[in-house]
C-alpha cells in the first residue's frame, strides 16, 4: 500500500482552540493561541474545515491560521491537487463540479437516507454464496456493511473502506484489489487497478457514478472511469446504484450508457422526467423508498 502520511487525515477531527474576538465580536482562532503550525498539520486543519463545513474563505484561513495569503494559496493548491478540495474565487470548496468530484468523506455525507434506501433494494440482488464486486463509491458502502447478516460472500473491492469494513468478518472473503492508492478517494484507482480487476469474474457488480446525463454515466476522474469500466466488464450482471442528485449532472469523462447496466436502482425523490428517460431508453430501473427495510 502506498505512504499515505504526506496527505491530510481527514478522518481526524480539527483541533480545538480558544478564540478571540475580533471586528464586531467575531470569534476567530488563531495559530499565534496555539503555537506555529508545520505546513502538515496547517493542512490538515484546512481540509478538516472544508470538508466540515462545505466551504471556507483564504480571509477565514488567513486570521485562524497566523499566516500570509499567499501561504493559504500554496496550501489549497496542495490540497486541490491531492483531491481534498476545489479551489474557488476567493476560498475552497468541498462540493463537486464537472472536473472535481468531492472527497470521499464529504460524499459519505451527502443523500445518507437514499444511499441507504438503494443499498436495500440492492441487498435483495446480491445472493449468499456468491461473487460481489463493490467499487470505491460511498452509495455503495451501506451495502457491503449490510452482506456480513446475510451469509457468506466473496467481495471484490478497490475501496479500502470497504476491505476495513469486512476484512473480519469470518464469512466474507475479501479479495482486495491493489494498485496505487488515492487518499482523496480511500481507494485503489488506475491502470495497474484495472488490470487487476479484469482478471476475476463476479456474479454481480454494484457500482455508482458522480453524473447522470443524457442516458449516459460520468465521472470527473479519468483513473476511477479505468477501475468502473474494468469492474462492469469482470461482472455476469452489472447493478448502478445512483441517487436521484446525480441526474442532470456534468462530469469530464464518460463511463458507460445507462443501457449497459442491467438494473438501475435510484431512490423515490428521481424526478419524473428523469423517469421518462430511462423508460424511453428502454432502461430497467426500481426506485427504493426511504426507509423502507427488506428482509
Amino acid at each position: 500500500m502506498a505512504d499515505t502520511g504526506a496527505t491530510p487525515d481527514a478522518s481526524a477531527p480539527a483541533t480545538g482552540a480558544d478564540r478571540s474576538a475580533k471586528g464586531g465580536g467575531k470569534a476567530v482562532r488563531t495559530a499565534a493561541a496555539e503555537g506555529k503550525l508545520s505546513p502538515k498539520d496547517r493542512r490538515k486543519r484546512i481540509a478538516d474545515r472544508v470538508l466540515a463545513e462545505g466551504q471556507v474563505s483564504i480571509e477565514d484561513l488567513v486570521q485562524e491560521l497566523g499566516v500570509s495569503q499567499m501561504t493559504v494559496h500554496r496550501d489549497l493548491d496542495s490540497l486541490e491537487h491531492q483531491g481534498w478540495l476545489r479551489k474557488v474565487r476567493g476560498g475552497a470548496t468541498a462540493a463537486p463540479n464537472a472536473l472535481f468530484e468531492s472527497n470521499a468523506r464529504w460524499r459519505g455525507n451527502e443523500q445518507v437516507a437514499a444511499k441507504e434506501a438503494i443499498c436495500a433494494a440492492a441487498l435483495a440482488i446480491a445472493e449468499p454464496g456468491q461473487a460481489v464486486i463493490i467499487d470505491d463509491s460511498s452509495t455503495a458502502l451501506p451495502l457491503a456493511r449490510s452482506l456480513a447478516s446475510r451469509g457468506a460472500y466473496t467481495v471484490i473491492t478497490n475501496s479500502l473502506q470497504v476491505i476495513n469494513e469486512l476484512a473480519e468478518e469470518p464469512d466474507i472473503r475479501v479479495i482486495a484489489l491493489g494498485g496505487e492508492y488515492h487518499a482523496a478517494f480511500n481507494a485503489f484507482l488506475g491502470m495497474s487497478t484495472a488490470d487487476i480487476a479484469r482478471s476475476f469474474r463476479a456474479d454481480v457488480a454494484f457500482l455508482s457514478t458522480s453524473a447522470v446525463d443524457n442516458g449516459h454515466c460520468y465521472h470527473q476522474a479519468q483513473e476511477n472511469v479505468l477501475v468502473k469500466r474494468a469492474l462492469m466488464a469482470a461482472a455476469r450482471r452489472r447493478v448502478l446504484l445512483v441517487d436521484h442528485s446525480k441526474f442532470g449532472r456534468q462530469a469530464l469523462y464518460e463511463l458507460a450508457p445507462l443501457a449497459d447496466f442491467d438494473l438501475v436502482i435510484s431512490d423515490e425523490r428521481l424526478p419524473q422526467e428523469e423517469r421518462d428517460a430511462l423508460q424511453s431508453l428502454g432502461v430497467r430501473y426500481e426506485l427504493a423508498a426511504e426507509g423502507a427495510h427488506r428482509a
